[in-house]
């Protein structure tokens, strides 16, 4: 019977495509330990959750049609802890998952159903870059304007990309526009391989040096995340979905069964008593969150800063925090970028903002106002001025400057906690007196002493409550408390929690 002969090529057609690159491509992948692009969505995604769009897609010359089973990308949707997500997988034993007319057709309609239904898009990316037969000449030219807004971000839902090999062209286009972005060590990313970009530039280039994790984790500050392997990127995704809502018009889901992150008298423990010794902010933060929730972003990137998603109650924060345990607190230029970044992340998904403040000021130097440090301060401003999801400010020590209000001082916040050891001076008191008086403490002691006395007057916690810029002191080891107390207040807003997005198309990477 004709149907029996259909159902029969329909079954050899699955077969074929589901084989991907072929046994050999496949194995070889094993032996490196590598997952391939479908074990990736079958360890990403609840059990028997995916539904896949284009199996039979192919590319779209008549020499490659046989070779390119479902033309070098996955696409589909699904479900990670019960909630839909669509996601593209790149298949690089697919001729490279080089990009096509074909395939990029199925990133768009994956996009496009993301954002309609109100779903996470995830990318897994490998590839080698742009099929260049596809691209050549006047037609290939314009396959690359068939959408106009295909590199617009406006933050309807949150876009994740993990970098799990080679990672040229589009893989690194998307991942730059991604919300988050984690990297498994060996992967890379750049606009162009480490061979074109040699034959480019006429030397030779180490691929390690031009995109490799510790450039991105460490340098340009692109990548969140680094990961030890597949597995290990994979668990990360699904635990920075864990924190965000589907879709920017819902909160974040809420988790029951918390308990604190540790024992609240711990927090004075952890806090030296003078404020010229140093210690790890990210200590305390783990303290005063739900337990196993704190999740840090670019930790490796301008570390005065930390910035961090966490629980609070159940519910999702976001947690900007100076470090003095790095240069002192000082805030650097790469911490500014980062902050700002963050501020606009929590902002588009509906994420309460809590920061932790202990700062002697921006880092300044010559180095910073090359790269522009008075811009990014006023960037900075400029993102938090445009948040409308509820701030709370704690000021644990110094918080001297600008930087006051760019750590959320003043006006800036909804509600400010205050510890009794904040200092509120304009800068520290010892290099107030150098700079006004042009005095060293060696030079004459007695009225080194008294100047500094006098600059460090008006500048407690006490100060800065009398006037109402401070709206609570209170025993440290009392924070989690006060905060979970306040938070429970202001999410219940007019708009049940969600803000008004005005960072939706702040750019992800600047």
């Amino acid at each position: 019977m004709a149907s029996d002969d259909m159902m029969e090529e329909l079954r050899e057609r699955t077969r074929q495509a589901l084989a991907m690159g072929g046994p050999e491509k496949l194995e070889a992948r094993r032996a490196a330990g590598v997952m391939n692009a479908r074990e990736r969505i079958e360890q990403l995604l609840d059990p028997d959750s995916f539904v896949e769009a284009g199996l039979f897609a192919a590319g779209i010359r008549e020499e490659v049609r046989h070779k390119s089973p479902a033309d070098g990308k996955i696409a589909g949707v699904g479900r990670i802890a019960g909630r839909p997500v669509a996601l593209v997988s790149n298949d690089f034993t697919v001729l490279g998952a080089s990009s096509s007319v074909v395939n990029m057709k199925k990133l768009r309609h994956m996009k496009k159903l993301a954002v309609e239904h109100g779903m996470p898009l995830i990318l897994l990316g490998e590839s080698t870059g742009s099929r260049m037969p596809d691209r050549m000449g006047a037609a290939g030219r314009a396959t690359l304007a068939q959408d106009p807004t295909e590199y617009r971000r406006l933050r309807d839902t949150p876009m994740v990309s993990a970098l799990l090999g080679e990672c040229y062209g589009s893989s690194t286009w998307y991942s730059c526009i991604s919300d988050f972005r984690v990297m498994r060590k060996g992967a890379r990313m750049a606009v162009a391989s480490g061979r074109v970009t040699s034959i480019a530039i006429n030397q030779r280039v180490d691929p390690e040096e031009l995109g490799g994790w510790r450039l991105h984790a460490e340098v340009t500050g692109l990548i969140d995340v680094v990961a030890e392997s597949d597995a290990d990127a994979l668990a990360t995704v699904k635990r920075y979905l864990g924190y965000m809502p589907g879709h920017a018009g819902e909160l974040p889901p809420e988790y029951p069964g918390f308990e604190p992150g540790g024992d609240q008298g711990k927090v004075l423990e952890i806090l030296p008593e003078s404020r010229a010794r140093v210690y790890d902010a990210r200590d305390i933060l783990r303290l005063l969150v739900d337990k196993d929730s704190f999740f840090e972003l670019k930790a490796g990137f301008g570390k005065p800063i930390v910035t961090a998603l966490a629980r609070l109650g159940g519910k999702s924060v976001g947690l900007v925090a100076n470090n003095p345990k790095f240069k002192g607190g000082a805030i650097d230029v790469d911490a500014m970028q980062k902050a700002t970044g963050f501020l606009v992340h929590c902002d588009s998904f509906n994420i309460p903002l809590v920061f932790y403040v202990d700062q002697p000021g921006f880092l300044i130097g010559i180095d910073g106002e090359r790269r522009g440090a008075p811009g990014k301060i006023m960037n900075w401003m400029n993102a938090l001025q445009l948040v409308t999801v509820p701030k709370i400010t704690v000021i644990a020590r110094k918080n001297y400057g600008q930087a006051y209000l760019n750590m959320c001082g003043g006006h800036a916040a909804d509600w400010v906690i205050l510890w009794p050891m904040a200092d509120l001076g304009f800068m520290d008191p010892t290099v107030g007196v150098n700079v006004l008086y042009n005095l060293r403490e060696q030079d004459d002691p007695e009225r080194f002493r008294q100047l500094r006395a006098e600059l460090a007057r008006d500048t407690s916690a006490w100060d800065l409550a009398a006037l109402y810029e401070g709206h609570m002191v209170i025993d440290p080891r009392e924070t989690r408390t006060a905060l979970l107390k306040v938070l429970d207040v202001l999410r219940k807003r007019r708009s049940a929690g969600v803000g008004q997005h005005h960072l939706r198309n702040w750019p992800t990477s600047y």
